[in-house]
């Protein structure tokens, strides 16, 4: 695909400069890696268009400093060019580190402004742009030389700066309904720790405490004691309940077909689990769609309530158990039914308040690491051992009184989460580039449009 503008096009080659990473004896090996250095940047890094730098490696400074070229500068764009070719992110202020052999580096001459640029690579005519040139077979390859001449829409440089000032300003508000969002999930994540893992409000009675935060009718639904199960202790009243006990129907998810077929014949969106933190976050819809039987997808379509958990796929570094919690409003986000894909599989759990507490509990022991210990890996895939987990992880089920006061705030801080929003706010962002370079809609007439 190429891009529709008024303006002029030019090779990506003429307005930047391409500075892929040190491949040489130089690259980093296991001992050039620490716990405290400087980021050596992979694709699995990019998100967002930034470089998460919660879980990058990092390479010591001599290491660093051995390297020839690969390293980043302010206003710099990193472009994926194996893998996930077309994954990208800017770089801003105050960012240090060096790429891996995955990546490019994009830097803008005096002819393009950087932002400018990052938006036209990460527009939807520059992502099919990229993924036309692929030259992979197993795994997506793009060669730099073919991607510096891929024409791209030139305007004059106080307009390349007006179109990225304009879409900035979309991406700082969807950064900060993003930040809303992760605020109440933290908090639906603190009230789970404190009644379901640490039973806080049953240890304040105890000391003769009334429960923090709580309001005396609430505080009057906790038992003041524990007893002593044969799976430990456990709140007076409250049961240990193996995983699988509390769901009603557990089933594999489903791949079908890309085009239709004679039995794959309904149109579905498969929630893959690389889809499962975007879809979770608001972050660009790539969830595929593909075709199904009827068959198939009676026992796999989702609906409000279910959870969507990941089985395969896993790496050495990341482990399976990711998990989706699936809600009316994120199923209105497609046009179509909704399945998970054949990496991943389907908990229907008995209701709906079950379901929030099985929701909450499944994001907790993720984020603990606790999905670690039911992972098999026999090859370089790690998958989840479904039926190990379903009979061995334990879930603290108290009373119904409890449970529905607690479903009932929570799932009222899962609807308050603003995904619809950054959704729209993301697809009109990106339906303004190509309406601007290609002069349907003027700068003056955005603030109407928006």
């Amino acid at each position: 695909m190429s891009f529709e503008s008024e303006f002029e096009l030019v090779p990506l080659g003429q307005v930047a400069s391409f500075i892929n990473g040190d491949r040489s004896t130089n690259y980093p090996k296991g001992e050039d890696y620490v716990d405290n250095g400087i980021p050596f940047i992979s694709a699995a890094d990019l998100s967002d268009g930034c470089v998460q730098q919660s879980g990058v490696k990092r390479i010591s400074t001599a290491a660093y400093e051995r390297l020839r070229n690969g390293k980043i500068q302010d206003r710099d764009v990193l472009f994926c060019l194996r893998g996930s070719i077309g994954k990208l992110a800017y770089v801003h202020p105050n960012e240090a580190g060096a790429i891996a052999s995955s990546l490019v580096i994009v830097r803008a001459n005096a002819k393009i402004d950087s932002r400018y640029l990052y938006f036209i690579l990460r527009s939807q005519a520059g992502q099919q742009a990229a993924a036309s040139l692929n030259n992979g077979s197993a795994q997506p390859n793009l060669s730099v030389s073919e991607l510096q001449k891929v024409a791209v829409p030139l305007p004059p440089m106080p307009i390349q700066r007006q179109i990225a000032a304009t879409l900035d300003s979309f991406d700082d508000r969807i950064t900060l309904l993003r930040e809303t969002n992760a605020t109440l999930e933290a908090i639906a994540q603190a009230l789970f720790k404190s009644w379901f893992v640490d039973f806080d409000p049953v240890r304040a009675k105890i000391e003769g405490r009334t429960p923090e935060g709580m309001d005396e009718a609430t505080a009057a639904l906790f038992p003041d004691g524990f007893e002593t199960s044969e799976l430990g202790e456990v709140p007076r009243g409250w049961v240990f309940k193996p995983f699988g006990a509390l769901l009603a129907h557990s089933i594999g998810g489903d791949w079908g077909s890309e085009q239709p077929e004679e039995k794959n014949t309904v149109r579905v969106a498969i929630i893959r689990g690389t889809d499962i933190p975007d879809l979770q976050n608001g972050r660009d819809n790539r969830v595929p769609i593909r075709y199904t039987s009827e068959k198939k997808l009676s026992t796999r379509q989702l609906q409000d309530g279910d959870i969507v958990i990941e089985v395969s796929g896993g790496s050495k570094d990341q482990p399976t158990g990711r998990a989706l919690y699936v809600t009316d409003d994120l199923l209105k986000r497609f046009d179509c039914p909704v399945e998970p894909a054949s990496f991943c599989r389907l908990f229907r759990p008995v209701d709906q308040a079950t379901g929030v507490l099985l929701g909450q509990h499944l994001r907790f022991i993720y984020d603990q690491g606790k999905t670690w210990e039911y992972q098999n890996q026999s090859t370089g895939i790690a998958n989840f051992q479904t039926m190990h987990f379903l009979e061995k992880e334990l879930v603290a089920v108290p009373p119904d009184s409890v449970l529905n006061v607690f479903s009932g705030t929570v799932r009222a801080l899962v609807d308050r989460t603003v995904i619809s929003q950054i959704d729209e706010l993301s697809h009109i962002r990106d339906t303004l580039l190509p309406r601007l370079i290609s002069g349907q809609l003027q700068l003056p007439e955005v603030a109407d449009a928006h």
